[in-house]
């Protein structure tokens, strides 16, 4: 027996086994909805297509903003004007992408019969709005084509915070000969393609997702993951549990009653960072009990306690929130209303009043339904809410809580009453916040329309003065809170156990984590 040669075939063995199973293994909150760019919502789906999918502008490990598919671009004297010049790029199906991609891609992104929920994004480009409203064809979309490598944008005003738009989902590229040859069906594992750093190998619904690395991806000499398998892990006490036990490297988000025990016992694998995102309960004001009836909308604000809810049920440097724009927003100060330095009984004492005046007390309550997503730490909060409302007013409240695309679609269709709901922020502008609730927008699930608020956020989109821009944003912010058209709860931190051998992350409050500068570093 050749001796030599079966100990070199068995090390060459080893070390192709070595290489296979260089795999990163991470929860992702829900099952998600979608993964076709133009119509995903959720975190669930953001965190997968970060790592399928690479737009114009692209981020470092830190989420700062870094070029893309586009190489370089220019801007015009009138800041209204972008070409962006495109790097050769492949699908993971060997078909180069082109400028004609995202022009395909963001017409889908602005398309009423495509119903992008995230179209918004696209707002400052020209038509964008008119396009989504009806009342202008899709080719009149300021995005053009001249050639192959060559993407032209107009856009309406000036906007500083434009490159910021275009890590968003909705901006991607996506393959035009496969969308147009499947239809519906192009997201499927068998026949999706990206153009980022991991392509699909397996989509089993709500068990996990296997990305394997793309060979196609311009950046590809420089990752070092050969899989990225994404788990369902709605249950964040299960989700614990298979991290201790190994079965994962990275977790999502942790149990909050378990904060203490990980901060004892696991300090140095829980990593708490500050998060640009905001919690609160939207309201449903398209139709009664709170469509045009802002006291009892004021009462059940004013009796949540959020300082005991970041102390005792989230209890990991949550702060309370009081308006809907994060502090910290760069040339921006967030709006608080009066009753943010109340004690508790001025709060509770005017909620019974405003409760009384809306129409209800204790012998003829308020009987509402709160929706939340599936996870056990909104449920904690959900119940602490119910309970509040209860003791200081007497409302009855039903818990329903949904999986994560039926909670969406509830909410989309407005089969709601209160609902919980989340809002991070995608680039470092107040924008990012308050044009969520301008009429008719895909992601204003509370149902506001207010004119006036309208005329303000268009007027910031037109202000090119800094300061003037703030100070009209801080008058929208004033209007949304003020009305109480929905109840800022918390400002998010971010929360993730991850195993020490997982290098190459890097702190940020964007919460994003792209795989491809992860790699293990493992004892051999």
């Amino acid at each position: 027996m050749n001796y030599k040669l079966l100990l070199t075939t068995l090390l060459l063995a080893a070390t192709s086994g070595a290489q296979a199973e260089n795999v990163l293994r991470r929860s992702n909150d829900a099952e998600p909805a979608s993964m076709d760019p133009q119509l995903a919502q959720g975190m669930p789906e953001m965190h997968i297509l970060r790592d399928m999918f690479v737009g114009l502008i692209d981020e470092d490990a830190g989420a700062h903003l870094i070029p893309g598919v586009a190489e370089k671009w220019d801007v015009s004297e009138d800041g209204k004007t972008y070409t962006f010049h495109l790097r050769d790029n492949t699908w993971s199906d060997g078909t180069p992408v082109t400028a004609g991609d995202f022009v395909y891609a963001w017409r889908r992104g602005v398309d009423p019969a495509v119903g992008s929920k995230y179209s918004f994004f696209l707002y400052p480009v020209k038509n964008a709005k008119e396009i989504v409203e009806g009342k202008q064809p899709l080719d009149t979309l300021g995005v053009s084509a001249p050639d192959d490598k060559t993407l032209v944008v107009e856009l309406n005003n000036p906007t500083p915070y434009f490159t910021g738009l275009l890590i968003n989902a909705v901006t991607y590229p996506v393959p035009r000969h496969i969308v147009e040859k499947h239809g519906k069906e192009w997201t499927r594992a068998e026949h999706i393609a990206g153009n980022g750093a991991y392509k699909m190998r397996e989509w089993k619904p709500q068990s996990r997702i296997v990305l394997e690395k793309s060979p196609d991806y311009y950046g590809a000499q420089d990752v070092q993951l050969d899989k990225v398998i994404y788990y369902v892990s709605e249950d964040k006490n299960a989700e614990l549990q298979r991290y201790r036990a190994g079965e994962l490297d990275w977790t999502a988000d942790v149990p909050n009653d378990q904060i203490k025990w990980l901060q004892e016992n696991l300090s140095d694998e829980l990593h708490i960072y500050n998060y640009l995102g905001t919690f609160y309960f939207g309201y449903n004001l398209t139709k009664p009990p709170f469509k045009d009836n802002p006291k009892l909308r004021e009462a059940l604000s004013l009796v949540i306690d959020r300082e005991r809810i970041v102390k005792n049920i989230t209890a990991s440097g949550e702060k309370p929130a009081y308006g809907f724009v994060v502090p910290g927003i760069s040339g921006y100060a967030p709006y608080q209303p009066e009753y943010a330095a109340w004690d508790r009984q001025k709060r509770v004492e005017k909620a019974k009043a405003l409760y009384a005046e809306a129409g209800y007390n204790k012998e003829n309550p308020l009987r509402v339904e709160l929706l939340y997503n599936t996870n056990d730490n909104n449920k904690k909060i959900a119940i602490a809410v119910a309970s509040l409302w209860k003791d200081a007013l007497g409302v009855e409240t039903s818990l329903i809580n949904k999986e994560w695309k039926a909670y969406l679609n509830d909410r989309r269709e407005y089969n709601t009453q209160v609902f919980r709901g989340s809002w991070m922020g995608d680039y470092d502008d107040a924008n990012t916040f308050l044009d969520l609730f301008v009429s008719g927008g895909g992601s204003n699930t509370i149902g506001l329309n207010d004119a006036e608020y309208d005329k303000l956020i268009a007027a910031a989109a037109n202000e090119t003065d800094r300061d003037k821009r703030a100070a009209i944003l801080q008058q929208a912010e004033k209007r949304l809170i003020d009305s109480h058209a929905l109840i800022p709860v918390y400002y998010f931190v971010s929360k993730h156990l991850i195993k020490p051998y997982v290098k190459g992350y890097e702190e940020n409050v964007m919460n994003h984590w792209p795989s491809k500068y992860m790699r293990l570093e493992k004892a051999q």
